[in-house]
């Protein structure tokens, strides 16, 4: 960083990612980050849940944060995603390619997308 504006630039373009880290909306999106989920991909899962959330504007009523281990390594990266008086939603297998139709399909539609869920994997 040069100077003073370079760093109110940088914080101007990083406070709607925070925002996403911290809300308090409707739909509850979970990460598992333990070492499993990490070893498998779910950083660029986590990040692609953050840009997504931000891209669309949907900071107001999406949560979106990270948990350990959710129990089920062989599955990760997996995803839980928490609606209002609705059932938990498990994504298992998940990619950052993945969260672009998680977010347009279920967060945004309200229709998850069941062949990304802990029911369609071969148990």
């Amino acid at each position: 960083m040069k100077s003073l504006e370079e760093l109110l630039a940088i914080k101007a373009k990083m406070q709607d990612k925070v925002a996403v880290r911290t809300s308090s909306g409707d739909i509850r999106v979970v990460v598992g980050m333990a070492t499993c989920g990490i070893a498998a991909g779910a950083r660029p899962v986590l990040n692609a849940f953050v840009e997504a959330v931000s891209k669309e504007e949907l900071g107001d009523r999406v949560t979106v944060t990270q948990t350990g281990c959710i129990g089920i390594c062989q599955y990760e990266p997996v995803v839980e995603v928490y609606e209002k008086d609705k059932e938990k939603v498990t994504y298992v297998n998940m990619t950052a390619e993945r969260v672009k139709d998680v977010v347009e399909k279920h967060i945004k539609g309200g229709k998850p997308v069941t062949e990304y869920t802990i029911g369609a994997a071969k148990l």
